[in-house]
């Protein structure tokens, strides 16, 4: 017998925010799947105003409650069972941010939970990766976001050690990470990854998948280093509006995707991984699998 059932995440992030409603199917004497169904991106960028002003301002406000509500009627015409909202970097660290996710409580019935660094780290860690990665092979999984960026040490299939950083894409865009925090980063990476003869990257984020779209490459296959290397060049080469007319990427993409791959290749370099694998996933894949297994907590739609 055959049962599909229907759950949805909500990533709010410091670049933008997006909605994943995911199939869960059930097959008696067969592994669970987990199969999208629709996902909605709006780059609001939460984290230009935190970061600089230390609050969301009233024009985002506006914009993520016009989000939630196209969500809430989103979820409902899929009729989706169960969601869970999280918002990370950017609303944490909002001197408004728990207010204002209780205004969207009152005015959206969606209930928004804002989570801590580590715990973020572990949602993405949680992702189902054994269908991507070789159980006998040790990764770093890295997953950029606007804000901060996770990392999490996989070996012989399980996490091993998480940790999450405030080096972001929109921070970097805005020049406020400190060089003590990069220098921060650089030992914990060589610390944890230098025991283990070979390790591969893995990269979450959608500058990655951008990136690795663009490559043309197979799924399963990865970007090299010096492949990667070669992008960064070329993007510092087009000016802002030459990577929007030129090389065909969106606006709130163009000055992202910079400042994502120098993370990316940092990482690369400071754990010796020659290799970056990209299957897609991040933090609404964790949060869909998180419901259903009952790891977090979840809403009812």
């Amino acid at each position: 017998m055959l049962v599909i059932k229907k759950y949805a995440a909500i990533d709010i992030g410091s670049n933008a925010i997006r909605l994943l409603i995911a199939n869960i199917i059930e097959e008696k004497g067969k592994p669970v799947k987990f199969k999208k169904s629709s996902l909605v991106r709006v780059p609001i960028r939460l984290g230009a105003d935190v970061f600089l002003k230390g609050k969301i301002s009233s024009a985002n406000k506006e914009r993520m409650l016009d989000s939630m509500e196209a969500f809430k009627l989103l979820m409902k015409s899929h009729k989706v069972e169960k969601y869970k909202a999280c918002a990370t970097s950017a609303m944490r660290e909002a001197s408004n941010g728990e207010k204002f996710a209780e205004e969207v409580l009152i005015k959206t019935n969606i209930r928004i939970d804002i989570i801590g660094g580590e715990e973020e780290a572990a949602i993405i860690a949680a992702t189902d990766l054994h269908s991507y990665i070789d159980e006998n092979k040790t990764y770093l999984y890295v997953d950029v976001g606007g804000g901060s960026t996770e990392f999490t040490v996989i070996h012989n299939a399980k996490s091993v050690v998480s940790r999450s950083f405030k080096i972001g894409t929109v921070r970097l865009l805005n020049d406020i990470v400190k060089k003590e925090t990069w220098n921060e980063l650089e030992e914990w990476i060589k610390e944890n990854t230098s025991q283990y003869d070979k390790i591969d990257v893995i990269g979450s984020g959608g500058n990655i998948n951008k990136i690795f779209k663009i490559s043309g490459k197979a799924l399963g296959k990865p970007l090299t280093y010096f492949y990667l290397t070669s992008y960064y060049n070329m993007l510092q080469s087009y000016s802002y509006e030459e990577r929007i007319t030129e090389l065909d990427l969106n606006q709130d993409r163009a000055d992202v995707i910079i400042p994502a791959t120098r993370i990316y290749l940092s990482a690369m370099k400071w754990s010796g991984a020659k290799d970056i694998y990209v299957p897609k996933i991040g933090l609404a894949d964790g949060i869909i699998k998180s419901i259903y297994y009952d790891t977090v907590s979840s809403n009812t739609q």
